[in-house]
């Protein structure tokens, strides 16, 4: 039996004794890593762990003589398995679109886009015809004030015309009338002028002038005559200064009657109801 203090069996001791410390050490990681990893919310960092095959060598004491070699045997130390890091959460993604899954979302955005196409073609054309439209009520608006101001020109012209007519009708009217009226004043005062003429001349074929009679005398006598020509009476208003000479006018103005009368009514009221009668021998 080899006794314990032999000096040539310490290496072979201390090296056992901390194999065992290392061991203990690294199953209080292990149960450390365990519990941390257990209570943990957030996944830890890893932790690195290097793990040596053998110690150290320690340093060397007082020369000694070499003892003995003597090999023994040991178990070669396990190496502890490290833990797994947490893995992240896996986030699943959308599977990809199948082929004819794009091609029927293909589809619908082009019969969108050609809906979208069609409304905004179709609100154009809306908004070009109420454009249209507007455009039309506007010109013929416009046409019709143009129309309606060329009427009442045309209208102010006719007036004024008709007018001018009228008053060129008027004047001649007028003219013709007053052309007509001396016309007929000139037929009256010559009908008028006729019949004194004759009356006078009726009433000289029955006056007998006096003897004594001189000269020229003017007599004027007032004869009231009736429609007929008949003399109602006779008098004399200015008497010539021979009162047989103013008798004999009267006589012969009474003898005379009926006195000869124009037809016409107008020369006629010339003569009736009363006629001043001028009466002069020699005339």
């Amino acid at each position: 039996m080899i006794p314990a203090d032999a000096p040539f069996l310490s290496r072979p001791a201390s090296n056992l004794v901390a194999g065992a410390l290392a061991l203990g050490v690294h199953g209080v990681f292990l149960l450390l890593l365990v519990f941390g990893v257990s209570w943990q919310t957030q996944h830890p960092a890893p932790v690195m762990v290097d793990l040596w095959e053998a110690l150290p060598a320690e340093p060397a004491a007082t020369k000694r003589p070499p003892p003995r070699k003597v090999e023994p045997v040991m178990e070669p130390v396990k190496r502890m398995a490290e833990p797994a890091p947490p893995r992240p959460p896996v986030v699943k993604e959308p599977p990809a679109p199948k082929a004819p899954d794009i091609a029927l979302e293909k589809k619908k955005a082009d019969a969108r886009r050609v809906a979208e196409e069609k409304i905004l073609a179709e609100a154009a054309r809306i908004e070009a015809d109420i454009a249209k439209k507007a455009h039309e009520k506007q010109l013929a608006d416009q046409k019709k004030r143009e129309l309606l101001r060329q009427m009442e020109a045309d209208a102010l012209s006719q007036r004024i015309s008709d007018e001018a007519a009228a008053n060129a009708d008027r004047a001649a009217r007028l003219a013709e009338a007053q052309a007509a009226a001396g016309r007929r004043q000139t037929e009256l005062a010559r009908a008028v002028g006729q019949y004194r003429d004759l009356i006078s001349a009726t009433v000289r074929g029955n006056t007998r002038l006096p003897d004594n009679l001189k000269g020229n005398p003017e007599v004027r006598c007032l004869v009231r005559l009736l429609p007929t020509g008949e003399v109602l009476s006779v008098r004399v208003t200015q008497p010539s200064g021979n009162a047989a000479y103013d008798e004999a006018v009267v006589r012969a103005i009474e003898l005379s009657s009926p006195l000869p009368l124009p037809a016409d009514r107008a020369a006629r009221a010339a003569f009736v109801p009363e006629l001043s009668f001028v009466h002069r021998p020699k005339e």
